[in-house]
């Protein structure tokens, strides 16, 4: 089963999701409004009781997708964690993972369109996997790692690069609004028995431009999760970004950047393939009278 978040009738809701149809979860399992709160009051076995006895009846066409998980405490992300993303940048792989953050304020959905900023036309794609957090705590071994991610979804990480270059931090270039895309849906762990052998790729207008194995990552899943806990506590519903294969716009030979009209793909097999249009920000001019 897969657990989606989303706007029907101008409500945010949260369900399950299967053949198109959705089961509506808001409010109907321990009370808990949306995803987040579901996970952290562990109620993803009634969850999926409560969908098979109660078949979905809202079609996809009927909703707006939302972020998978709109408010999460944290979003910890990874740069340069598969081999040739590092060659492409000139950068060495370094003793331990590259750590940043994005703000919940900077994501999209699957459907809704990245934001390119008015500020810039460096627009670039970062297609990645998401691992969506159950209560961890801190001091995780990574040896019991996996037994705290409740499920996996894709993300697209777009970046403003020249804003990311400003200086040695990354976080600029990462958190302008409408560029983090996280969804379409999440797929529990335990329907992914081993997410090394899954394949992401990124498409944009039908094109190739990244693929791998989510082997090929420097940094595995685990390992990242025990080193980010080493100084902060896991959440429930906190989202880990897990890093983005070679084969970046920025890196191209032209550079080859997002612009209004285009579509963009992340797909990862056995999850799904989350989609987005592009367009420009539009600015607002306030008139004083």
């Amino acid at each position: 089963m897969k657990f989606i978040s989303f706007k029907h009738d101008n409500i945010e809701k949260f369900g399950i999701i299967e053949n198109n149809l959705i089961t509506d979860l808001t409010g109907k399992i321990g009370a808990a409004s949306n995803l987040k709160e579901l996970i952290k009051i562990k109620k993803i076995k009634e969850a999926k009781e409560y969908a098979k006895s109660n078949p979905g009846s809202i079609k996809t066409e009927e909703i707006e997708y939302s972020p998978l998980i709109p408010n999460p405490g944290k979003i910890i992300c990874v740069g340069l964690n598969y081999i040739e993303h590092a060659k492409e940048t000139n950068r060495t792989v370094e003793e331990n993972p590259v750590i940043f953050h994005r703000f919940p304020e900077s994501q999209t959905a699957h459907m809704q369109a990245i934001q390119r900023p008015s500020v810039s036309k460096s627009l670039d794609f970062e297609g990645e996997m998401a691992v969506i957090m159950d209560e961890g705590g801190k001091h995780i071994k990574s040896e019991e790692a996996l037994k705290h991610v409740v499920g996996f979804s894709c993300y697209n990480e777009s970046t403003i690069r020249e804003w990311q270059r400003h200086t040695r931090q990354f976080g600029m270039g990462k958190n302008f609004e409408k560029t983090g895309s996280f969804g379409p849906h999440m797929v529990l762990a335990e329907d992914i028995p081993d997410y090394k052998s899954l394949t992401i790729e990124t498409r944009l207008n039908g094109e190739v431009m990244q693929n791998a194995k989510l082997s090929q990552l420097i940094f595995d899943i685990p390992i990242l999760i025990s080193y980010v806990s080493k100084a902060m506590a896991w959440r429930a519903g906190d989202v880990l970004v897990t890093g983005t294969p070679g084969g970046v716009g920025s890196k191209r030979n032209p550079p080859v950047y997002m612009k209004p009209g285009d579509n963009v793909e992340v797909e990862i097999t056995n999850i799904g393939v989350l989609s987005n249009t592009v367009k420009d920000e539009i600015i607002h001019q306030w008139v004083i009278i």
